[in-house]
């Protein structure tokens, strides 16, 4: 229902309200339905992208060098997953635990609580065996190099091969049930607190051409993003003056990424088996592809003090040569248009099509051109972030169409993670010289002064990061040290929960959605189980 053109007198009340219609939202909206509970599901956007509902993501960014936030989130149906890449993995059950050498890491939860669900996101998503570690090697016919097993290990993507899973073609089952309404166009601008800020009374919802609703539910889930899930407690201070949830200061605290960067250059003259090795393959029918990777082993980690990391290998022209004509429309379709349906599906046909040449026609192509130097083999590493406090989502004072305060980032880097990546490429270095394979020259950036990460055209014409907002909403046992408890409900309130990324407390080297997903089914059963005792 586009709210714009609803009539008068909508009943939009529920027993669970979810706030946001991207992959969290949708998944706790399934799992609640499926259990029999009706839920409202309202979408800031509609089913397509609208640049004037785009806009109302725009906000300042103030610390480092990173994407326009107008561009590193979508509002409409599908949220983000629209163009997303389809990288599935788990977090490592080290990424759950306490780590001495890593201030403030440690959920309130272990590996083993979110396995089952993993598992179950793992089996909807069509992904095949749930195995990521060094077994998979068997499926690809390839052999890894012999590395310490004290130094590095081998874990592996699995990928999404369906095309926006999350879209409304794709959500028929939320759309036409009688017992969800989704709502298109419908955005949240006001979290209601009752007067003692225990518990959520209502949202108060608006279209950009003033149309006003309020939904009342038993309970509320926020699952919009890690901009938007602290923008919206912050900005709904009428009750709670430093806004809902943030008795202790943590609302928008903790900001991570997953900050992509070039580590540095591989030195040797047989650059194409390893390439080849760790490219990503189909193995085998009824199994989806997958691509290697390279992380610290946990004796590593420990011991060098530092975090959780993914080394992987490309390819590539030397960088005074510039980008070949294939690597700049890749990343004019990825980046730099606007989002909407035509887009994306060029997007997806031409990233299709790159991908059936990788399969078959490169590896010939780039074995002749690693042959005669026209490729270098650059070692790049998408890094686990540390928890930082002063990294953090605030409000701005400007303010958007619908009256809300913008974001304002301030994306801050420490010491460990920049001195992880040096550890990294010279633990690589000595293995490959044990090995008999060359060596790795470490990127010049690495020993500059400061802990800023420089926008490197070997690995993207744009600042660094996956899109992957994480930590602002952060997941702890006490209230002091975060803002939702171990079930994700928002410490204080009885009725307030929050799904996503947002509530990591630590990211890990793993592209968060399959752990999101893990989370959003989790967090289902938890409403379930509390409705039905009376307990909201």
């Amino acid at each position: 229902m586009d709210l714009r053109q609803a009539g008068s007198g909508v009943d939009a009340s529920a027993d669970v309200c979810v706030v946001g219609a991207g992959a969290a939202g949708i998944s706790v909206a399934r799992r609640l339905r499926a259990a029999g509970h009706r839920v409202t599901l309202l979408e800031s956007g509609g089913l397509d992208y609208d640049p004037a509902t785009q806009d109302l993501a725009a906000g300042d960014s103030v610390g480092m060098t990173y994407y326009d936030l107008v561009d590193a989130r979508l509002r409409f149906f599908g949220g983000t997953t629209n163009i997303w890449g389809g990288r599935c993995v788990p977090l490592e059950p080290l990424d759950f635990e306490r780590r001495r050498w890593v201030p403030d890491s440690g959920w309130p939860i272990g590996y083993a609580d979110l396995e089952p669900y993993y598992r179950a996101a793992h089996d909807d998503l069509g992904l095949g065996d749930f195995h990521y570690d060094e077994s998979v090697w068997a499926l690809t016919g390839q052999r890894p190099p012999a590395l310490a097993p004290d130094t590095l290990i081998t874990r592996f993507w699995r990928f999404d091969t369906v095309k926006e899973r999350f879209s409304p073609a794709r959500s028929r089952d939320l759309v036409d049930a009688d017992d969800v309404t989704v709502l298109t166009h419908a955005n949240v601008v006001h979290l209601q607190a009752n007067p003692h800020a225990t518990a959520l009374d209502h949202v108060r919802v608006q279209t950009l051409d003033g149309r006003q609703l309020v939904v009342r539910a038993r309970a509320y889930v926020l699952a919009c993003g890690g901009i938007e899930n602290p923008r919206l407690l912050l900005a709904s201070r009428d009750v709670a003056a430093a806004g809902i949830g943030n008795v202790h200061d943590q609302v928008g605290r903790y900001f991570m990424e997953h900050q992509h960067g070039r580590a540095g250059q591989v030195l040797t003259d047989r650059p194409f088996p390893l390439w080849n090795a760790f490219r990503k393959r189909k193995p085998r029918a009824g199994q989806p592809p997958v691509a290697p990777t390279l992380l610290p082993s946990p004796a590593l980690q420990e011991r060098a003090g530092i975090l959780n990391t993914a080394l992987t290998f490309k390819l590539q022209r030397p960088p005074e040569r510039g980008l070949l004509l294939n690597d700049r429309l890749y990343r004019a379709l990825k980046h730099q248009l606007p989002p909407d349906r035509t887009r994306r599906r060029l997007w997806h046909l031409y990233r299709d099509a790159r991908g059936m040449i990788q399969r078959s026609v490169k590896p010939a192509v780039e074995r002749w051109r690693a042959s005669t130097a026209l490729r270098q083999l650059h070692l790049v590493v998408r890094a686990e972030q540390r928890p930082n406090p002063d990294s953090r989502v605030t409000l701005g004072p400007e303010r958007d169409a619908l009256g809300l305060p913008r974001a304002r980032l301030d994306w801050r880097l420490t010491e460990q993670d920049k001195r992880t990546v040096a550890v990294l490429a010279e633990t690589l270095d000595r293995e490959f010289a044990r090995l008999g394979h060359g060596g790795v020259a470490p990127a010049d950036w690495l020993a500059e002064p400061g802990t800023d990460w420089p926008l490197d055209p070997t690995v993207s014409k744009h600042p660094i990061g996956g899109y992957h907002h994480m930590g602002t909403t952060r997941m702890s046992a006490e209230p002091g040290k975060g803002v939702v408890d171990a079930d994700c409900r928002v410490h204080g309130y009885g009725n307030l929960y929050v799904a996503g990324s947002s509530v990591f407390p630590t990211g890990g080297w793993a592209n968060p959605t399959l752990t999101i997903l893990a989370l959003a089914y989790r967090l289902g059963d938890e409403l379930d189980r509390r409705l039905r005792a009376g307990r909201l």
